[in-house]
């Protein structure tokens, strides 16, 4: 009868043990990320805008890549140059998986960010950064599906304003879906960990 009971607790504890490393084995396939994890947000789930080129763009046209989305303007002076810069750099240190990435930068300016300008401040830091430019009607449609915020301040004169917005970045893995939220200012080394940990998913 002994025999039988300790057999029993063997075969309990095996079982639990097993149990142990099934728990163990899930945990580790959830990813940890630098950025925000927003995997299945019900927002910001795609858009259908202008290139600078006229062509109309969607999250399709860029899938196999990850996709960082910013919200941001061409006469920004600090945060949009800054992410933009940063953004080059993760690029770059992606090494032969650089084209893997793919930065999209849509404007909350378009009456004076025009295709011209966008061109050439999208060339200031990568050829291959897409600019986006909404019509005003699009803008505000798309902010709100984004949850972003935009406000117009006024300069001292007609021209001379600038734009308060949204300084964080969506982060899209290849299959085009919303995975991450990244807060301005994180630096390029947690930019370029996340988007190696999307590209090996």
């Amino acid at each position: 009868m002994k025999k039988r009971n300790a057999l029993k607790l063997i075969a309990a504890s095996v079982g639990v043990a097993a149990l142990g490393v099934g728990l163990s084995a899930c945990g580790e396939t959830k990813q940890n990320f630098n950025a925000v994890d927003i995997t299945g947000a019900d927002y910001a789930k795609g858009f259908s805008l202008k290139d600078a080129d006229g062509k109309v763009r969607t999250m399709a046209d860029f899938k196999g890549k990850v996709v960082v989305l910013f919200f941001g303007y061409a006469q920004c002076p600090d945060v949009c140059p800054t992410t933009m810069t940063e953004m080059a750099q993760v690029k770059q240190q992606l090494g032969k998986d650089g084209d893997k990435l793919q930065v999209l930068f849509l404007t909350v300016d378009p009456a004076r960010d025009t295709p011209e300008v966008l061109k050439a401040y999208m060339g200031a830091f990568d050829p291959s950064f897409v600019a986006l430019i909404p019509t005003p009607e699009e803008l505000a449609a798309v902010a709100k599906d984004f949850k972003v915020y935009y406000k117009k301040v006024d300069g001292k004169t007609p021209t001379s304003y600038s734009m308060d917005h949204s300084a964080a970045s969506y982060v899209y893995d290849t299959q085009g879906r919303l995975r991450l939220y990244a807060r301005y200012g994180a630096g390029v080394p947690t930019m370029v960990s996340d988007v190696k940990a999307l590209l090996a998913s």
